[in-house]
């Protein structure tokens, strides 16, 4: 059971979300698409939307700053083991709970509005369970942490080690034994996510656009009315008595 969830399904997740990337690009191009409800309902809206995505922009730089960068990198820097799980609870706490409250301010109105639930696609479902369950496994893996209930389990010796494993195709999966249950359901959940990407209204992460951020500036000009108004017309057809 611990090569299959740790050592094949991380593979066979991120071969769903590339082949099926690739699939939604080739063959359903008009498809990819947040499938905006703002014309339904915008109050609630433009307060869950921001709370979300910014919560997870920040959940996911905590994820790979914490899985991704060894311990005796921020050891040299001269930041000390305290420190570092001082500044990851308290920054991924806040993040994870914004993203938390966004996305229940948007499933709320998603059943709450109507129209908004009359738009509603099957995927929408899958997409929603499966990123309240890792935000709230997440957040409980955390706080049982912290709170010195799990034994003193450190991730960084157990699941960062693992999780860059994979990336050289060798995964050393028996470091997953030691890890605490809430982990492990939280990152099951999240392998299931990137599988599910490409099928949902998820693929639009993948259309960002960047492009605005380097195109010319767009130059808007007041027009005095009064200058409009002494303006002279201009010559066309005229009005027959």
């Amino acid at each position: 059971m611990d090569l299959l969830l740790w050592g094949v399904l991380p593979y066979v997740s991120i071969a769903l979300l590339i082949a099926g990337t690739v699939w939604r690009g080739r063959f359903d191009k008009f498809g990819w698409t947040t499938h905006s409800s703002q014309l339904h309902e915008s109050r609630l809206l433009r307060i869950g939307s921001p709370l979300f995505h910014f919560g997870m922009l920040f959940v996911v730089l905590g994820h790979v700053v914490g899985l991704l960068i060894p311990k005796s990198w921020t050891d040299a820097v001269g930041v000390s083991d305290h420190a570092y799980h001082l500044i990851a609870l308290g920054t991924g706490t806040l993040a994870g709970v914004a993203a938390a409250a966004g996305i229940g301010i948007l499933v709320y109105r998603r059943f709450k509005v109507p129209a908004v639930r009359r738009a509603t696609l099957r995927s929408d479902h899958a997409m929603y369970a499966c990123l309240l369950g890792a935000m709230a496994l997440g957040l409980t893996a955390t706080m049982l942490n912290s709170a010195g209930m799990m034994d003193g389990y450190n991730y960084r010796d157990g699941i960062s080690l693992w999780f860059r494993s994979l990336f050289t195709f060798t995964p050393d999966y028996h470091l997953m034994a030691a890890a605490p249950l809430a982990f492990k359901i939280h990152i099951i959940f999240g392998f299931v996510l990137f599988a599910l990407i490409p099928y949902s209204r998820l693929v639009h992460m993948f259309s960002v656009p960047l492009k605005y951020l380097f195109r010319p500036y767009v130059v808007y000009r007041k027009r005095d009315p009064e200058q409009l108004a002494n303006r002279p017309s201009k010559r066309g057809w005229e009005r027959v008595s």
